[in-house]
Formats: C-alpha cells, structure tokens, sequence
C-alpha cells in the first residue's frame, strides 16, 4: 500500500503505472499471440473473433459503470485514511460486479447467434464464432470480478500486484493456447486437444480463473491496503451499492455509445468483405496493444488523483492530470514510430496475403498516430475517474463516436462507396472531438469539487 498524498508526483505515476503497463501490455501481447494463432487456421475465424469481441464489448459496459464507481469510491476513502469505509467498497465491488455480471452472461448467451447474423451471412464465420463466443458468454462473471480485485489493489496503492496477476494470467493463456487449439502442439510433435477455436476461449476462461483465484486469496489474508472479509461478500450495503450503481452510470453510457459505435463501425467495414473484417481486427489487436501503456498510466494517474481528492489536495490532482497527459503521449509516440518503422514485418505475423499486407500498412499509418492524441486527452481525463466525475466521458464518447465517426464512416461507405483508406481518417477525426470536449471539461474544473 502507498500514500500518494506526498511526494513526487511523476514519480508517483511511474511507480503506479510501469506495473500496470507492463500487465496490461503482457496481456496485449497475449491478444496477439492470441490472433496470430487464430489466424492458423483461416481469415475467417480472425473475422470471427473480430465479430464477438465487438458484441462481446457492448456487454462489458455493465462491468465499466461499478468498475469507474469503485475507483472513486476505494481510492478517495483510502486517501481520506478511512480503512473501514474501504473495505466495504471492495468488498460490495465484488459482490456487485459479480451479480451484474451474471445477468450479462444470460443476456450474451441468448442474443449471441441472432446478433452474429446481422454482421454476416458466412455460416463458417458464424460457427467459429460461436464455438468461441459460448463459453466466454458463460464465464463473464470471472471476468468482470478479475477486474474488480486488480482495481481495489491499485486503489490503495498496489499497483505489483495486479501486474503479476496480469503477467500470469497472460503467461498462461500463451502456453495453453496452442495446446487446447490444435491437434498437434505447432512446432513440435506433441499432440494437442483439437479443440479449435473453443480451445482459444477455454485458454482464456483459465487463466482468468487462476489469476482471480490467487487475488481474491490475497484480499481474504489481507496482503494488500485492505483485507475483505467473506461475511462481507455476502450481504448488500444500499447505500454504498447505490453509489457503485450511479457514479459511473455516466461512464456505462459512454462505453455504451463507444461500443455500439464501434460495433457499427464494423459493420460498415463488412461492406468491403470478410477479408476488411479480418483486417480491422488484425489494426484493432496492435492498436490495443499500443494503447496498453495508456490504459496503465491513466489507471494510475486516477488512483493518485483520487486519493489526493480525497485528502483535499486539488493542485497535486491537477498536476497529476498534466504529467500524465506528457509522459502518455510521449510513450505512445516511441511505440508507435517502432511498429511503423516495420509495419509490413509486424502485418505479416497476421496475414500472409501481399495485398493484405499492403492495404495494412495504410490502415496503421493513420489509425496509430491518433493514439497520441487519445493519449493526452485521456491523461486530463484521470481526474474525473479519480473525482467520481464521470459525466464529461459520457458526452465527450457521444460526440466523438455518433456525431463524428459514425455519421462520417457512414457518408465515405454508403454515399460516396470510397475505399477504405478514408474510412480510416474517421480514428484521427474521433480522437479530435473527444480531446477537444475532455480539454474543456478539465478546464472548467467542476472536478475540483466533487467527492463520493
């Protein structure tokens, strides 16, 4: 555990967020791993997976709306020194995260085959996904609670051990994924399970397993800011759960209009073949993985704006939002000048067709570079997590996707039937609106005042 009320604040957000980042980027890495396996066995259950995860994101929602509360909630009590106010915020993190997840795992599996039916007509994209997208329906539940234990380690300033939870759980997803995939290990002579694409969903199921498992072992001993009690997993706190409901209720929305943006998005893409479906997924996996470290520092940046809002400290919060918007930015650019350095090199783990490849390296040099934006926006935005202020992701996402990139997609696919090399400039013009929105927002600095 850490007090982030004092001392360097750079310092503070290297500390917080180099093992978060380096989690999150093992996990990124697995995602491509992940891809490049798929990818053995057809372009088409690339686009199959690239079909799930833009249905499967929609649902997540359900986990970001508690997941953005609890942030506020455990960071800001942690800060303020009030150690039973936060582990009852863990402990109702949990326990709500895992029953809203439940009824998002019956929501998926109900509506999974007719909603892969409104991308595609092909019945061997729609089996692959399905024999993927079935058991990570099922299993949401782990899902979303392994989120929820990295985030109450973080909250109080422990950011080691969600990376090594991260690392492992990754490490274990690379090993078995080959395994339970094919019917002989690649490379070697070893049998594997033949399990296909339901073999890559089953990897991932347990490795999230394990690594929830190990957290919420460290919780219960109490090896980290704060211990959970199993008591406490089993009961409901109102007033504490009507807070992880409403503070991020905002935040569920905006990655509500995000997800269903993108999901549209891809669609719009369908227009020019399953073979573009491939494609984005393939530019989608590298820019998740680019924006990785993102993700890292804003996580961190948000614990320590959090608890300094909680101790009433509003210029170190300020300051924090600033550092985080330059050492992002700065970060995802060295990142993403080495994968252009060699973008047909990085495409070619994915795709082996030349055209591909070449149609590849024009998607990355316009879609990457809009991650520096996104990157400094996303560093102002660390205050409003941190403050339970969650309405500016609401509105910038809204603009950025529905009146921006969705309308503009929209014009360049049906109007003027342009190749995709324009449907691409909709990332960087996205990116533009959302960092204009979130600039005034933090401006404007209503964050200053708000606590939960």
């Amino acid at each position: 555990m850490r007090d982030l009320t004092q001392g360097s604040i750079p310092k503070h957000i290297l500390s917080m967020s180099l093992p978060t980042m380096s989690g999150l980027m093992l996990q990124g890495l697995y995602d491509i791993v992940d891809m490049i396996w798929i990818g053995h066995i057809s372009y088409q259950a690339v686009a199959a997976i690239t079909i799930f995860a833009s249905i499967f994101w929609i649902f997540e929602v359900l986990n970001e709306i508690i997941g953005m509360s609890s942030v506020s909630l455990i960071s800001q009590s942690y800060g303020a020194g009030d150690m039973k106010r936060t582990a009852v915020a863990a402990e109702q993190t949990i326990t709500c995260k895992f029953l809203i997840a439940s009824l998002a795992a019956i929501l998926l599996c109900i509506f999974l085959k007719p909603m892969l039916h409104l991308f595609t007509d092909d019945q061997l994209v729609t089996e692959y996904a399905k024999d993927y997208g079935y058991l990570r329906a099922a299993t949401i539940p782990i899902f979303f609670s392994s989120f929820s234990v990295n985030t109450i380690f973080r909250c109080t300033g422990d950011a080691k051990t969600p990376m090594f939870l991260l690392i492992g759980s990754a490490v274990i997803n690379i090993i078995l994924d080959p395994i339970l995939m094919f019917d002989s290990i690649p490379g070697t002579s070893l049998p594997g399970a033949g399990l296909g694409m339901f073999g890559a969903a089953l990897a991932t199921v347990l490795a999230n397993m394990v690594a929830l498992g190990i957290g919420m072992l460290l919780l219960l001993c109490g090896k980290s800011g704060v211990r959970i009690s199993p008591k406490g997993l089993f009961r409901l706190v109102p007033v504490m759960d009507k807070k992880l409901l409403t503070i991020g209720l905002p935040s569920g929305f905006e990655m509500l209009f995000r997800n269903t943006a993108n999901t549209v998005f891809i669609k719009m893409v369908g227009v020019y073949g399953t073979a573009a479906v491939a494609l984005i997924g393939v530019g989608l996996r590298i820019y998740s993985f680019i924006f990785m470290p993102i993700m890292g520092i804003v996580m961190g940046s948000g614990t320590i704006a959090g608890q300094n809002l909680g101790a009433n400290q509003i210029d170190r919060s300020r300051a924090t939002a600033w550092y985080s918007s330059l050492i992002g930015s700065l970060l995802t650019a060295v990142l993403i000048t080495l994968v252009l350095l060699r973008p047909q090199v990085v495409l070619g783990w994915f795709l082996t067709d030349l055209d591909e490849i070449r149609q590849g390296v024009g998607m990355l040099s316009i879609v990457l570079p809009s991650l520096i934006i996104a990157a400094f926006s996303l560093g102002w935005s660390s205050v409003f997590s941190g403050s339970g202020y969650t309405m500016p992701f609401l509105i910038s996402s809204f603009v950025a996707k529905w009146v921006v990139m969705i309308p503009y997609s929209a014009v360049v696919v049906y109007r003027f039937h342009a190749s995709l090399t324009y449907v691409w400039i909709s990332f960087v013009l996205s990116e533009i609106a959302e960092m204009i929105i979130l600039g005034r927002f933090f401006h404007k600095g209503a964050w200053k005042y708000r606590r939960v």
